[in-house]
């Protein structure tokens, strides 16, 4: 007998599966505002621009920042002020793995409001900028 196990979204759609539709909308104009913008721009500029791409930070790598710095805070606190602090941490690691398994964790929707994109959106703003530096040639 076969099991029908729901299956998990997929890395690289599920931070925007769990974000709401009008945050992702303001993202997806912010690209294309950029991408409109650089359409004026010099080849150095747009080149300069994919470079700051390049290091700019995704949400994933924001959220790990994030949820490692207060889970190594409330640890030091709990050790060194009060055992209390401890379910701060506990708190932090089961957002965690509820990000890792659905791709939604309490901060989420905060990370994304301040605009902090994908990789995916990042990579398709490099990719926009990249095909008019292709179309220059």
């Amino acid at each position: 007998m076969a099991m029908d196990i729901e299956q998990l979204p997929s890395t690289k759609s599920r931070i925007t599966m769990n974000t709401p539709e009008s945050i992702n909308g303001e993202i997806e104009r912010q690209i294309e505002a950029n991408v409109n913008y650089f359409k004026r721009q010099d080849k150095e500029t747009i080149e300069k621009r994919i470079l700051h791409l390049e290091e700019e930070w995704d949400t994933e790598r924001v959220l790990e920042l994030n949820m490692a710095s207060i889970a190594l805070v409330s640890s030091l606190l709990g050790l060194a002020v009060n055992k209390k602090w401890m379910y701060v941490s506990g708190a932090v690691s089961v957002f965690m793995l509820q990000h890792a398994i659905q791709g939604w964790c309490p901060p989420l929707p905060l990370i994304r409001k301040l605009g902090v994109r994908t990789v995916d959106e990042i990579n398709l703003e490099k990719q926009a900028l990249q095909n008019l530096l292709d179309d220059e040639l």
